[in-house]
């Protein structure tokens, strides 16, 4: 089966993110970093929002190596209108992270954070998820919960939502840090919101009762 009839089968997937996915690690073991780069741009260029996200996961891979593609990513991917291309970048963000190591990636998860793009904000919010299972942050949770809750006021709700599923996330297991970061929060409606979100953790009621 050739790349134009593997393209077709991509595009017709109604859900999902699997056969993309596993067709751009097919594409990544098989041609060179320099026809990938070529392939992933071409792909990107579709009106097919399928065959966009197989060139995402290519732009992750390639992304470690080249500064070019990886601003790509951050200023122009942001920018797709399409949500699942979102999820991929947010996917290709940790790909990112995960090759150069995360306390590496500090400075460009920060920059991140602060970008005006919301897109660009939530992939990291959203990509690292679930954050304390990932080397560095595994042994730094104050720095995880930290910076996600650097986004608990984002003017996005998209962000505040994915905010506040992340900080749950952590919740699940360590219950007592989470709540100590919410005793320092304000009253704000944002603030509420995500917090609603975290407190969704069923669990969370009894130390938010006074355990």
């Amino acid at each position: 089966m050739n790349i134009e009839e593997e393209l077709q089968i991509i595009a017709a997937v109604p859900n999902g993110f699997k056969p993309m996915e596993n067709f751009a690690n097919r594409l990544a073991e098989t041609y060179p970093e320099e026809q990938l780069e070529k392939t992933a741009s071409d792909f990107y260029q579709s009106e097919t929002y399928q065959i966009r996200m197989v060139a995402v996961f290519l732009f992750g891979k390639l992304a470690v190596k080249n500064k070019t593609i990886f601003a790509f990513m951050k200023n122009i991917v942001s920018k797709d209108t399409n949500w699942r291309v979102q999820e991929i970048l947010a996917m290709a963000f940790d790909t990112y992270c995960k090759a150069i190591g995360y306390e590496k990636a500090l400075p460009t998860i920060k920059e991140w954070l602060h970008s005006s793009c919301p897109n660009t904000r939530r992939a990291v919010s959203e990509g690292l998820r679930i954050w304390t299972n990932r080397p560095y942050f595994k042994n730094h949770l104050e720095i995880a919960v930290q910076l996600l809750a650097s986004l608990r006021c984002d003017e996005s709700d998209y962000v505040r939502k994915s905010c506040g599923n992340a900080l749950r996330d952590i919740s699940k297991k360590y219950p007592e840090v989470i709540v100590a970061e919410l005793e320092d929060w304000g009253d704000s409606k944002e603030e509420r919101q995500v917090q609603k979100l975290i407190l969704k953790n069923g669990k969370l009621g009894d130390w938010v009762g006074g355990k």
